[in-house]
């Protein structure tokens, strides 16, 4: 009798737990899944995370974009970034979570045109998505983040595409002023850049017309300012990043154009461990946009 009252006691204690969402179910994560693009001539790899409970109801979920940084590929953040494992502990607004691989990209059109990321993104993912899975395929619904080049990616993409997204969550963002790109190393610009610019050039040659058509900085002077603001933007950066220098000038910009934003600096560098503990934090400012 009194096992039978203890396991009631237990069934019901998880019960509990799990319809007020302090036990969290998992959801359904699946790595590398192929796209054919036409747009890039090739097939491109992506990873989702579908919420808890997605397979087994016919309702329809809002979408995070979430891009990986330089050197790693559509499964940087479900191994290195934990995100199955930090959706599960974070009371955000259930979400599908796409992650595309992107290379060296840096999300854009390269200048001899041959590789044309953003138009991929903006022209082919987003529908691909929004026919393949349960999506909420408005602007309102889709939200854009990710860190070092994918938190350039996602200025880039919510910049140029406000019609698109409805907030956009920046860590650690890899953009730089027009000085540093200056005064940038040869041989830094040519790791960083090789895929995309034209890597023979040197000094002010290497702000030309198409570096501008990508700078962050070029597009919060010269986009639409209504388009802008129509954009929730939320901009993290460690203080011993080496990139804190040109997000704070970045805050600075979007402060003088009226631009509003959430700015935040936390003790830290440019480490996974930074990145994974400013996860929940994205994910519950996107959630306020879904909601």
């Amino acid at each position: 009798m009194q096992v039978r009252l203890l396991i009631s006691v237990f069934v019901c204690f998880f019960l509990v737990l799990g319809s007020s969402g302090l036990w969290a179910q998992p959801g359904q994560l699946q790595e590398s899944l192929p796209l054919k693009s036409r747009i890039l001539g090739k097939d491109v790899r992506y990873s989702v995370l579908l919420p808890a409970g997605y397979t087994s109801s016919s309702r329809r979920y809002p979408v995070l974009y979430l891009l990986h940084g330089l050197g790693d590929d559509e499964t940087g953040w479900t191994q290195m970034g934990e995100v199955e494992k930090i959706v599960e502990q974070t009371a955000a607004a259930p979400m599908i979570i796409i992650m595309p691989g992107a290379g060296k990209t840096w999300y854009m059109n390269s200048a001899n045109k041959s590789i044309r990321y953003e138009d991929f993104i903006s022209q082919e993912l987003i529908a691909h998505v929004d026919s393949l899975y349960r999506t909420r395929p408005e602007k309102t619904f889709r939200a854009i983040a990710g860190l070092s080049m994918g938190g350039y990616g996602t200025l880039l993409l919510a910049m140029k595409h406000a019609e698109l997204f409805s907030s956009a969550a920046a860590l650690s963002a890899a953009v730089f002023t027009n000085e540093e790109i200056v005064a940038m190393k040869p041989e830094d610009y040519q790791r960083r850049f090789s895929l995309m610019m034209p890597t023979q050039l040197t000094g002010k040659q290497r702000l030309s017309e198409h570096y501008q058509a990508f700078s962050i900085f070029s597009l919060v002077e010269k986009q639409p300012l209504t388009a802008l603001k129509s954009v929730r933007y939320y901009i993290d950066c460690g203080d011993d990043d080496h990139l804190i220098k040109a997000n704070m000038a970045l805050h600075s910009a979007l402060l003088d154009k009226g631009i509003a934003h959430e700015f935040r600096v936390h003790d830290g560098g440019h480490t996974w461990s930074y990145w994974r503990e400013a996860l929940p934090k994205v994910l519950a400012f996107v959630s306020q946009s879904f909601r």
